[in-house]
């Protein structure tokens, strides 16, 4: 049911959403699953973790009855939105005619096919089921190609939730150590701390740190998201990329592209088609199968090839599943000129009406990255450059403004991140600044902004 906003709010009398029914489910199912979800990222969400009975275009149908414009997107995946035709029929297709079969299938060999043309640097891949899974792959062929251990990470960035790489994902400023030669900080208790002794943690956008440490002649690899789109939407420096790409060709060392977020979603071929660097391995997941369980890794032929003859093991039951390549094969057809060309007018459109909106109420916020996935941070003066920038957003008031946008209708990651899909279009955009300048007015009479 509908609830009223409280009398002498800049909303009074207009009537917000509930989430009765999802409270009192997340409730019940936390008998069967710790805290009634299955990923700690749905936990401790504002008002409540929401549970969902369908989704359609560019919108969710909640247990409550809500309609909600959808910017989560699976947290990235649903680049052609919620239930596409031609996706769902290919999947059903398939479905007809079998499941898994531990074997190979002609509809893997076509959605292999599709990813080695559209990803630049990709001469060879392999298919996964999980981001985390793909990246340590990715890392084990670095060291077994180099004869090295090392491998340079950077605060901020995320590459799957293993103890190996879960290192200042988000580390706490008075726990991480002077700016320019951080200390690793673990993103979980339990992790074993010897797994920090492999990693190198860099801050990001600082050429000259990654040079000076490549120099050393000890890295196995540079893992990065090319685009920092996890904790934020920041762009590389000019140069940096570039540079950095230099310096691992120089000293030996593998260049890693975390594409998990930006893969299929900044660019047919992601951020190395967007940028024109080319790593030697990048990982992809999220938007390449469109909510499937799907990832997989690419990069130069003889490092793909040593799974097959340089003892590197690489494996997984359901690792190019057919359904999910299914799914693989229709998102990657899907994904046309017309596709980002709409994207990127409409989330332009998107970016410079919340813009509007702070400017007009008085609100300091920085809204950048890209139109398919940019990121909001209140209370920075100038956009950031790296994690430590953007660790300085005023993070309780943008939980609130999440919360006040949910009550509007519109679902909005808490961390300040907002994809877009090929379904929302002009009539979703305008609703959605509409609710975020009614939001914001409302919060900023109450002082939260």
């Amino acid at each position: 049911m509908p609830v009223h906003s409280p009398a002498g709010s800049a909303g009074a009398d207009r009537a917000f959403l509930s989430f009765d029914k999802s409270a009192e489910a997340v409730r019940n199912n936390a008998r069967w699953m710790a805290g009634g979800v299955n990923s700690n990222f749905r936990l401790n969400i504002s008002p409540t973790p929401l549970v969902f009975e369908r989704g359609d275009g560019p919108y969710l149908f909640d247990v409550d009855g809500n309609r909600l414009i959808d910017y989560y997107l699976g947290m990235g995946p649903m680049i052609l939105g919620h239930k596409p035709r031609a996706l769902v029929d290919a999947v059903t297709a398939q479905i007809q005619n079998g499941i898994l079969f531990a074997g190979q299938s002609a509809i893997e060999a076509e959605a292999a096919r599709l990813v080695c043309e559209l990803v630049p640097s990709a001469e060879r891949m392999r298919f996964g089921s999980s981001g985390s899974e793909v990246d340590q792959a990715a890392i084990r062929l670095a060291r077994a190609a180099t004869g090295r251990t090392k491998v340079i990470k950077f605060e901020g960035h995320y590459h799957g939730w293993f103890d190996n790489v879960m290192w200042s994902t988000a580390p706490a400023l008075d726990a991480a150590g002077p700016a320019d030669a951080p200390i690793p900080v673990a993103g979980s208790k339990g992790q074993l701390a010897d797994t920090a002794d492999t990693l190198v943690v860099l801050p990001w956008n600082n050429l000259e740190l990654v040079e000076a440490r490549l120099a050393q002649g000890d890295i196995a690899a540079v893992i990065m998201e090319a685009a920092m789109c996890n904790a934020g939407a920041v762009h590389p420096l000019a140069g940096y990329l570039e540079g950095v790409r230099e310096a691992c060709t120089r000293t030996g060392t593998i260049l890693i592209f975390d594409e998990v977020i930006t893969g299929f979603r900044l660019a047919p071929g992601g951020a190395q088609q967007r940028f024109g660097v080319m790593p030697d391995l990048s990982t992809f997941g999220k938007a390449i199968a469109n909510g499937f369980p799907v990832a997989a890794i690419a990069g130069r032929a003889d490092l793909l090839d040593m799974f097959v003859t340089g003892g590197v093991v690489h494996g997984g039951t359901y690792n190019a599943q057919p359904i999910a390549m299914a799914a693989t094969a229709a998102t990657l057809r899907g994904l046309t000129p017309q596709l980002y060309k709409g994207i990127e007018r409409t989330g332009t459109m998107l970016m410079e009406g919340f813009r509007e909106a702070f400017a007009s109420a008085g609100v300091v916020a920085q809204v950048t990255g890209f139109p398919q996935v940019f990121h909001v941070a209140l209370g920075l003066e100038r956009p950031a450059r790296d994690y430590r920038d953007l660790a300085r957003m005023n993070r309780k008031a943008y939980v609130a403004l999440t919360t006040a946008l949910l009550h509007r209708s519109v679902r909005a990651l808490e961390r300040g991140a907002w994809f877009l899909s090929c379904e929302h279009d002009d009539g979703v955009i305008a609703t959605t600044i509409d609710a975020m300048r009614d939001a914001v007015r409302e919060l900023k009479a109450a002082g939260t902004l």
